[in-house]
């Protein structure tokens, strides 16, 4: 699937309106433009994209193959306005971050009653732009017991990757239930009047 986008040119020192968003194209032997962009189209754009996903953007009737490397957002508002796009060579080799789609049930959380406990939510990658996806599956119904886990090198990923995480880092592990520790609480001593008068006498 295709994802594509429109961005313009964005002169130097251009104030922008409120409905667009700045950024920045960027690339090996690529020359940088600023650019502008609709936000509502964008955010659509970057919530399927996501950061591991070719996106086709079109400037002035050109499309170019990028990716997003980073956003930037209000600190109070929480809106985006800033983005970099990296330009892509479809022949060269990219760094990516995918994310982790787990599935499946595993019997040791369902008949046992054990708690899922995720360390990773994604895989730092190695591979030609036409091979990224926009996530990377990891089945955890081939978790049977209490304390079994799934680690890196367990998990089934296109030939073309290279994987940057460490084989033996786990992914995910089933735990055994956690027992809510009963806090006994002792009563409040209380300190009769007369030793009170002596303390302040002493004082």
């Amino acid at each position: 699937m295709d994802i594509k986008l429109k961005a313009e040119k964005r002169n130097q020192g251009e104030k922008l309106e409120k409905e667009f968003v700045a950024g920045v194209l960027y690339g090996l032997g690529v020359e940088n433009k600023t650019l502008k962009l609709k936000a509502n189209e964008f955010s659509k754009v970057y919530s399927s994209a996501g950061e591991s996903n070719l996106i086709k953007l079109e400037i002035d009737g050109e499309e170019k193959n990028v990716l997003i490397k980073e956003i930037q957002k209000d600190p109070i508002k929480n809106f985006i306005t800033h983005v970099d796009f990296y330009q892509v060579d479809m022949k060269r080799v990219v760094s990516a971050e995918i994310p982790l789609k787990f599935i499946g049930e595993s019997r040791a959380m369902k008949e046992l009653g054990g708690l899922l406990v995720k360390n990773l939510d994604e895989l730092s990658v190695e591979c030609l732009p036409g091979d990224l996806l926009d996530h990377i599956t990891v089945d955890i119904s081939v978790i049977q017991e209490l304390g079994q886990a799934i680690y890196v090198k367990d998990i089934k990923v296109p030939a073309s990757f290279k994987i940057f995480n460490n084989p033996e880092d786990s992914v995910v592990t089933v735990i055994e239930p956690r027992e809510e520790a009963v806090v006994e609480e002792k009563p409040v001593e209380e300190v009769p009047v007369a030793d009170k008068k002596e303390e302040k006498k002493a004082e």
